[in-house]
């Protein structure tokens, strides 16, 4: 299974850098798996984000299609991807400690 390390920290992850352990997510993972989309300073727009994606994984146990994230966090399709340059299933999903999405986000 890949590892990912930062600092002193390491999580296992699959293939595609997701965490393996979703239950180990904390503000502090977050900010670890932001480095792995050059993601240096987590704003409060990022923060509004993830924790909407986590809230809507909690809920429903899937990720939210990317029209839904932008009806409910405000934001358009181009500042999610201003804010996640992978997209909002890569990065913001991957950084909100989600699982990988298998449809369209």
């Amino acid at each position: 299974m890949p590892e990912f390390k930062v600092g002193e920290h390491t999580y296992d992850v699959d293939e595609d850098g997701f965490l393996t352990n979703p239950d180990i997510w904390n503000r502090d993972v977050a900010k670890d798996l932001a480095t792995t989309e050059q993601i240096t300073d987590m704003t409060d727009n990022h923060w509004k984000v993830v924790q909407y994606l986590r809230d809507y994984y909690v809920q429903f146990g899937v990720a939210p299609m990317v029209r839904k994230v932008c009806k409910d966090t405000g934001f358009k399709l181009n500042e999610i991807y201003d804010l996640f340059p992978s997209g909002p299933a890569n990065g913001a999903c991957k950084i909100a400690g989600l699982p990988k999405p298998t449809g369209c986000v």
